[in-house]
């Protein structure tokens, strides 16, 4: 019985000093495996857009003009945001209020640049909801593009789309 132990105990030895150790990952292939699991699990989250309805919203807090905000939000697979009803207006601004910690201005996709006073969505869906301040849109000195959050009354205005402030985008899908 000793020997068989002693036998087992010789071949256990002999295997595991024959075993190849594993190879050590170059520092540079281990670095890269490393921005792979980074890059596979940084869309577990909502990656900040904001469900409301069926659509997802995204504040930019970065100041742009107009024509900027909408090439920044096409980027991302969405559009400046157009709004559908006064319910989803108020959800934008809760959504703004509680990313940048205040009532903010911000652009969002209409624009009259195409027809004067006729205003539409970059989106293509179609202009059937407004929250116009009063007197607004009054295209003071060719006012195109529309901001939100404008007043006390954080109502609609129309304004100079050269004017950098920050934005809000909508896409349909959190992901794309």
């Amino acid at each position: 019985m000793k020997l068989l132990t002693v036998c087992s105990l010789i071949c256990a030895v002999m295997a595991l000093m024959s075993a190849e150790a594993a190879p050590e990952p170059e520092p540079e292939k281990a670095a890269a495996e490393d921005l792979d699991v980074v890059k596979r699990t940084c869309c577990c989250h909502n990656g900040g857009w904001t469900q409301i309805g069926h659509r997802y919203f995204f504040y930019v807090p970065h100041s742009l003009t107009w024509h900027q905000a909408e090439a920044n939000c096409v980027s991302m697979g969405g559009h400046l945001a157009s709004v559908h009803s006064h319910q989803e207006y108020a959800q934008i601004l809760t959504m703004i209020a509680v990313k940048s910690h205040r009532n903010i201005e911000a652009w969002i996709g209409g624009s009259d640049q195409v027809h004067e006073g006729v205003w539409r969505w970059t989106d293509g869906t179609c202009f059937n909801y407004n929250n116009w301040c009063r007197g607004e849109p009054n295209n003071a000195f060719n006012q195109d593009c529309l901001q939100i959050n404008y007043t006390a009354q954080k109502c609609w205005d129309d304004r100079w789309c050269h004017h950098r402030i920050p934005s809000v985008c909508v896409r349909n899908r959190r992901f794309i």
